[in-house]
């Protein structure tokens, strides 16, 4: 009698990208995530519970199996019907990486089912180019602060960054999605070289913030003028919880990918519970919803590292 094999597991958390002026660059990952059982089966089958579970469980055009397929296929391997158990907290199509980390999930089953033997350059590579841009992908494989850019269609540059001290983050969560697509229409096809030289300083200000642990230079180090301000009209929150800069409570705030979601992070001397009852007062006074949810962020990613 042949033992069963055992099931692979994965857990990969969800990421914010852009932050600010590192447009397309760098991104975060943190501690919400989604995780995934899968077993070989003899026909296709998903079981899904958390957050936009009916996406999660829906078969048809399913991102982690149309990925999964695709690859085993490209590189020649026969596929196996699998069987997944999902658990998901990331929300999905509003600025928090969920299609990057359902990308990598179908990798990651490609290379353990398809014995592939993939390098985590490769897996974050293969995602990059499905994704167009690294910097989801980056963070969500290795965890922490990335700064990533394309080398190749398919291979990319990583530099992991762990940054010093603490840093508790507060999301802002709207309940409608905003597709990427929509979100990259509305930019420019040209700037300014003043706009180009600011965020090419920003960026390096929110670097140099971050690996010091300097939350005083956050607030204006977060300022971008290649995105957000061209999508601040689809993602209303933004200029909502800009208005609050000067709080005492609040380090800065960044579009969560593309959007609509936001980023905020938090002063680790103040209260969070404080500051998270004064923006949702806030935010109810702009005739804004959104869902705030504590989270911090996650030093290791989908990698394990």
């Amino acid at each position: 009698m042949t033992k069963a094999q055992p099931p692979f597991k994965i857990a990969l958390p969800a990421t914010s990208a852009n932050l600010g002026p590192a447009f397309d660059a760098a991104a975060l990952a943190f501690d919400l995530g989604i995780k995934i059982e899968a077993r070989c089966a003899d026909a296709y089958a998903i079981s899904a519970t958390g957050r936009d579970e009916a996406i999660c469980g829906n078969l048809e055009n399913h991102l982690i199996l149309t990925t999964y397929r695709e690859v085993l296929a490209a590189n020649g391997k026969r596929e196996v019907p699998l069987a997944l158990k999902i658990a998901n907290d990331i929300p999905i199509g509003k600025g928090c990486g969920s299609s990057a980390a359902a990308r990598l999930a179908g990798i990651a089953l490609a290379n353990h089912f398809g014995k592939l033997r993939w390098t985590d350059n490769q897996i974050i590579g293969e995602a990059s180019r499905r994704e167009h841009h690294p910097d989801n992908a980056a963070a969500c494989w290795l965890g922490g602060i990335t700064v990533a850019r394309m080398v190749s269609e398919s291979e990319a540059e990583v530099a992991k960054i762990q940054p010093k001290g603490k840093w508790p983050l507060l999301l802002a969560v709207p309940p409608d999605p905003l597709s990427t697509e929509e979100a990259r229409r509305v930019l420019p096809a040209q700037y300014s070289r003043a706009d180009a030289v600011v965020n090419i300083q920003n960026s390096m200000l929110l670097l140099a913030a971050l690996v010091q642990g300097r939350g005083e230079l956050l607030k204006n180090a977060l300022n971008d003028r290649i995105h957000q301000p061209y999508r601040a009209s689809l993602c209303p929150l933004l200029p909502a919880i800009e208005h609050l800069r000067d709080d005492r409570g609040i380090v800065g705030a960044a579009l969560s990918g593309a959007g609509p979601s936001v980023l905020i992070f938090l002063n680790p001397k103040v209260s969070a519970r404080s500051t998270r009852t004064k923006i949702a007062a806030h935010l109810r006074r702009k005739g804004l919803s959104a869902e705030l949810i504590p989270t911090q962020i996650a030093r290791r990613g989908a990698a394990r590292r």
